[in-house]
């Protein structure tokens, strides 16, 4: 890999920067990306994940943390997400217990420190990704592309769409999966430091890259994809396998195929046997602790796995991989949130959006094309490596295996953008190779890391307060109904509020005041609004319901169950309230008086879908409650 890392001798000259500063430079870089975020608000999600999840405080014992979700709900609950990340919970435990409190100082600083280190531990991820696996004899690492490896993490390290990971308290899980993530591929390597040795490798080193992968998914559940990527590293770098050569020997019959040294080589056979057994059994736990199977998502959460057609599905699931593909080409067009309607679905192919899907294959197909029938080996290597880094880990969120609850999400790009910051090093490598205006190439890399920097301490800016965030979207996703109720937000609040102060037994106004700031995920506020309402109106049936619905979602099941049931002695045929209670009764595990509830609501309202729904639900669950007793 020595010709590629001489073509970008131009842009990072070996006289300028010595290599032992290249690690300084990158997390210097990084941190300056970011640091305008420190002293922002909990925001969007860091409300339900932070601010009202009990397990960050010192009453819930810390063993909940092993059977509660990212939100702090029970695993078992059919209300639950099973998105189970208690590493990333307990670092929030000690981020609250060392700050005294909920002061997003704390938190935002060691978001902002994790992104500097993970910057600087790709210096040596991208070092053996181009310059493959070499040791002296003393049994330390040689760094052999010393300048493909600092400009792919510069590159790395000043990406835009980092940013909802860094400033975004809740995106520590995405940093503390990358971090193990990448822990986890540098254990697997330190496995070969005397592959030197036909087919030697050290089995403790397998096996704690396997830990660390575990490790990865308990703190975000692509975490567990780093096994995947160690394989495709041990296959093509270690084995040297050329996938070409086999697939040809295949279809021709040829029967020296069973010669290919690799398919005979016991060592690797043995250390492809460990990492699937290692996954498959961490997968099994997995899937025991979620316990009730997948979560339930809606179709505003994403619409595309709702359609019935195949056909619909299919190309619209295309169409997101075009926009993720386009959020790392050029990540100027950044969005907190693609869900409640911000991506229409695409239901013909005479949509002109269909040409992004186009032009995606085509480039895939192309960089396939080369990485399986280049006659360069170490063209191969590279993009075949780089298209892994690529999509490997993007799988858990690609709609393939199960549905997820967005349509894109900036935060899973996070590893990915790995893999194409790889692919466009190698690109602007090769690009230098076949030009003669290499000043020209080094002066447009250059203006991409400027630029990307100044981008990435902008979009930090927009996730320092929730207005921000939101104003932010307005411009890119205008049809989406949360940017909708933002720009009226502030202006329908003042108006009830005013309204409140003029006639203070302003019921309606009262009851819009909870329900916004409630749909918007206030729900801190929603209470305090909903609390003050009931003292001026403390028969309001209305306002009961409500505020017993946002202390029903902060888990004050004894609280909301009261009011519900005050609401109901003084409106008992109102359908909803029976359905909201059973709902709170479902969630709590009083399942029998959920039960009790939905019959009540379906009795009032036979046509209510969401209440036979739950319903149905809660059924199926009783029958294996039963099934088990039995």
């Amino acid at each position: 890999m020595a010709e590629l890392d001489a073509e970008l001798d131009h842009i990072f000259p070996s006289s300028v920067l010595p290599p032992s500063w290249a690690k300084l430079v990158v997390g210097f870089v990084s941190l300056v990306c970011f640091a305008r975020s420190y002293d922002g608000d909990f925001v969007f999600d860091d409300s339900e994940a932070i601010v009202n999840n009990k397990d960050l405080r010192a009453e819930t014992p810390l063993g909940d943390l092993w059977h509660h979700d990212f939100w702090g709900s029970r695993l078992s609950s059919n209300t639950s997400h099973k998105s189970y990340r208690p590493l990333t919970v307990l670092t929030f435990r000690i981020n609250y217990y060392l700050s005294g409190g909920f002061h997003p100082v704390s938190f935002h600083v060691v978001n902002i420190l994790l992104h500097g280190g993970i910057s600087v531990l790709m210096v040596d991820v991208f070092s053996v990704l181009f310059g493959g696996l070499q040791y002296t004899s003393k049994g330390r690492r040689l760094n052999l592309a010393p300048r493909s490896s600092l400009l792919a993490a510069l590159l790395f390290a000043v990406h835009p769409v980092h940013t909802e990971c860094v400033a975004g308290v809740v995106g520590r899980a995405d940093l503390l999966g990358a971090l193990f993530f990448l822990l986890s591929f540098l254990g697997y390597c330190k496995a070969f430091r005397e592959h030197n040795k036909e087919g030697t490798h050290s089995t403790f080193w397998v096996l704690l890259s396997i830990l660390l992968g575990a490790l990865a998914m308990l703190c975000k559940e692509q975490g567990i994809t780093v096994l995947g990527l160690n394989a495709v590293f041990d296959i093509l770098v270690i084995g040297k396998l050329n996938v070409l050569e086999i697939v040809q020997k295949v279809l021709h019959k040829d029967k020296s195929l069973e010669s290919i040294g690799v398919l005979r080589n016991g060592g690797l056979l043995f250390r492809m046997t460990l990492l699937a057994s290692g996954g498959a059994g961490v997968l099994f736990v997995r899937w025991r602790i979620m316990g009730t199977g997948p979560p339930a998502f809606t179709e505003v959460d994403n619409p595309a796995s709702f359609a019935e057609s195949i056909f619909v599905r299919a190309i619209n699931y295309n169409y997101y991989y075009s926009l993720n593909a386009w959020l790392l080409l050029c990540p100027w067009w950044l969005c907190f949130d693609w869900s409640m309607g911000c991506i229409p679905l695409i239901k013909s192919v005479g949509d002109w959006r269909v040409i992004a899907l186009a032009a995606l294959w085509i480039c895939l197909i192309g960089l396939i094309r080369q990485a399986l029938c280049s006659e360069d080996s170490h063209r191969r290597r590279i993009l075949t490596l780089g298209l892994g880094f690529l999509i490997i880990p993007f799988l858990p969120a690609s709609n393939l295996f199960f549905r997820v609850g967005f349509v894109v999400a900036e935060r899973v790009l996070y590893l990915p953008s790995a893999g194409y910051c790889m692919l466009l090093t190698f690109g602007f490598g090769t690009l230098s190779k076949y030009t003669k205006k290499k000043k020209l190439v080094a002066a447009f890399v250059l203006g991409i890391l400027f630029i990307n920097t100044l981008r990435c301490m902008i979009r930090s800016g927009d996730w320092r307060s929730e207005e921000q965030l939101f104003r932010s979207a307005l411009s890119v996703c205008p049809l989406n109904a949360k940017y909708a109720d933002l720009n009226r937000h502030v202006d329908a609040l003042n108006a009830w509020r005013n309204a409140t102060v003029l006639k203070p037994e302003h019921s309606l106004a009262w009851n819009n005041m909870i329900i916004l700031l409630d749909n918007t995920g206030n729900l801190a506020q929603a209470e305090a609004v909903g609390r003050e309402a009931l003292e001026l109106i403390p028969n309001d049936h209305s306002l009961m319901f409500s505020l017993a619905n946002v202390l029903g979602k902060s888990q004050k099941y004894k609280e909301s169950e009261a009011l519900f049931l005050k609401a109901i002695k003084a409106h008992p045929n109102a359908a909803s309230y029976h359905g909201n209670l059973a709902v709170l009764y479902h969630r709590w595990g009083h399942l029998d008086l959920a039960k009790k509830h939905y019959e009540i609501s379906l009795q009032l309202d036979p046509t209510a879908s969401g209440t036979k729904e739950n319903y149905g639900l809660l059924r199926r669950k009783l029958e294996q409650m039963q099934k088990k007793d039995v």
